[in-house]
């Protein structure tokens, strides 16, 4: 009976909050409206800027005026000489970085786990997570400002080595300056899963004679896992999305066999060339390989979780 009770209180409860938001309607849509406004102005209307790609845009002409060339654009970058190379300089940058970058946050979150003083622990935070808060700009000067000639690591190594000309020491400092920016910060997630493992699971582990790493790998890693999993997709759908900024301000005329890659690509010949048709038609050719291989990776991800997917 008063399970019936409670059930008929809530259909109540829904039927008046319903009543109440259709007679004021018009007052629900006013507070919708700038939301509404702001999503249909930077979100849907530039996507009608995907037809650049097919077009010999005119600014002039407009869209809509301009002149229709179809898939030229496409076959003119995938006949480039320097597709491949572009292609494979993203993708070395991607690859590497998820490689070497996806594991240290969980490494971190596990390591912050195991101290048992919260002051100690919460300073620890602090120095790893203010890193993130470092303009890209600004992180790229103090790059460049360490790897010069006469910078801190020559000097240690008593050296007059300029880094930054040097192609095959491009993609280790665009990585490891990337993890240590943002490794801290992206471990915040993990560490908040952590904190809500069983400690029962924990205590009868260390009961059964378990270590720290048998505490770490059957216990706390198996916690955290759909977050792992998650991530890792998330970060595999943005493989091709290396940022123009941090590259193209790392970029010296010595390391462009490997610094340059789609993005910078993409930003010389759009903006500073003025080839808008060429440069979207490009754009989208490395958004559609994001596309696939976040499928891919999903389908791999599935399969490995006997097709339950996440």
């Amino acid at each position: 009976m008063e399970a019936k009770a409670s059930s008929g209180s809530r259909k109540r409860s829904t039927g008046q909050k319903l009543l109440y938001v259709k007679r004021n309607w018009q007052l629900y849509i006013f507070f919708l409206m700038p939301a509404l406004l702001l999503t249909a102005v930077f979100k849907y209307l530039p996507m009608g800027g995907i037809l650049m790609a097919f077009e010999d845009y005119n600014v002039r002409l407009g869209l809509l005026g301009s002149e229709w060339v179809g898939l030229d654009y496409f076959r003119r970058f995938l006949s480039s000489p320097d597709f491949i190379s572009y292609l494979l300089n993203t993708l070395k940058l991607s690859l590497y970085g998820l490689l070497w970058g996806f594991p240290v946050p969980i490494i971190l979150a596990l390591l912050l786990n195991q101290i048992r003083s919260v002051g100690i622990k919460k300073k620890i935070q602090l120095l790893i997570y203010a890193p993130n808060f470092i303009s890209v700009i600004v992180l790229c000067g103090m790059i460049r400002m360490f790897l010069s000639p006469i910078g801190p690591l020559n000097q240690v190594l008593g050296t007059e080595t300029n880094w930054m000309t040097m192609p095959g020491a491009f993609r280790t400092i665009y990585i490891a300056s990337g993890i240590w920016q943002g490794a801290g910060w992206a471990s915040i997630m993990y560490t908040a899963a952590l904190s809500n493992v069983s400690k029962e699971l924990e205590e009868a582990a260390t009961i059964d004679g378990a270590n720290i790493l048998e505490q770490v790998w059957y216990v706390q890693l198996p916690a955290i896992k759909n977050i792992i999993v998650i991530q890792f997709i998330l970060s595999a759908g943005n493989i091709m999305s290396v940022g123009f900024e941090k590259a193209y301000a790392l970029q010296t005329g010595m390391n462009l066999p490997t610094s340059e890659i789609i993005s910078t690509y993409v930003y010389k010949i759009g903006l500073l060339n003025g080839d808008y048709g060429y440069s979207t038609a490009v754009g989208i050719f490395n958004s559609l390989i994001n596309v696939i291989l976040l499928l891919f990776v999903n389908g791999i991800v599935s399969k490995l979780n006997d097709g339950e997917g996440l």
